[in-house]
């Protein structure tokens, strides 16, 4: 069986697939390099659009597997090709991960390395590192306190108490909030509207956003005026054309105003 699977359909959405049900969908180091072979070919593949990343069964990933703990922790660290939450957050491809079940430890990194999170009611986020004595290296230290707050996020993690579902979508951790048959068609219709859109456009402002998080809002504002002259730099005659007549064809579908 392989417990890591993928597959891309004829619409551009590649999916990722942790196939490990009945271990809860915890990770041994080659799943670990399988995904993140996985991710680097998905961003090297230009028929690959949006990807969605989930587990199979009742859980969406239990972190690491702690039987091959050993493996895992004392494998080589700076080996960034075998590095899954680095070539996750390298992709350029916007990754919507569907939660499903346990979130745990790795498995909360690897959901917070997602760009657009769709969870399903009965979804729980939980940073186990200080109950097992293991210190985070995925990003879960730095990533959390700046989406839900640092208060929050230090109790979350010195605690290790569970966030549900419903607190997440209030703390802004996740974007929706589904039933569990309805989770996977939910990031279906999240991918389209993604697909409808401009694409090199789409992955320009996914870069853009994600880089600019890394830095002060003085230097990120910077930074979205040097790409966007770069951007308007390079385009040509031709596309200023199209984009006229596309916002044209598009202000003409608009319904008369009732006024």
């Amino acid at each position: 069986m392989d417990l890591i699977q993928t597959r891309t359909d004829q619409n551009g959405v590649a999916y990722l697939t942790i196939n490990r049900p009945k271990s809860l969908n915890s990770l041994t180091r080659p799943m670990m390099i399988a995904m993140a072979k996985a991710f680097k070919a998905f961003d090297a593949d230009d028929s690959v659009r949006v990807v969605i990343l989930s587990g199979s069964g009742p859980s969406f990933c239990s972190g690491v597997d702690l039987t091959a703990a050993e493996d895992v922790f004392k494998g080589d660290v700076k080996d960034m090709e075998s590095d899954l939450v680095y070539q996750m957050e390298k992709c350029r491809k916007v990754i919507i991960g569907a939660i499903n079940g346990f979130a745990v430890t790795a498995g909360f990194e690897i959901a917070l390395a997602c760009d657009i999170l769709v969870a399903s009611k009965t979804a729980k986020f939980m940073d186990t590192h200080a109950r097992f004595g293991i210190f985070p290296s995925w990003g879960l230290s730095q990533k959390l306190s700046r989406v839900i707050g640092p208060n929050r996020a230090r109790e979350v993690s010195l605690t290790a108490t569970p966030i549900t579902a419903d607190q997440a979508e209030r703390w802004g951790l996740v974007n929706h909030i589904v039933e569990g048959n309805e989770l996977m068609k939910k990031a279906q219709e999240v991918a389209q509207a993604i697909i409808k859109n401009n694409q090199d456009l789409v992955l320009r402002y996914k870069a853009v956003i994600n880089d600019g998080l890394k830095r002060d809002l003085g230097h990120a504002l910077a930074l979205e005026k040097e790409r966007a002259h770069d951007y308007y730099s390079g385009m040509t005659k031709e596309q200023f054309k199209k984009m006229q007549e596309f916002i044209a064809g598009r202000s003409s579908k608009k319904p008369p105003s009732k006024m």
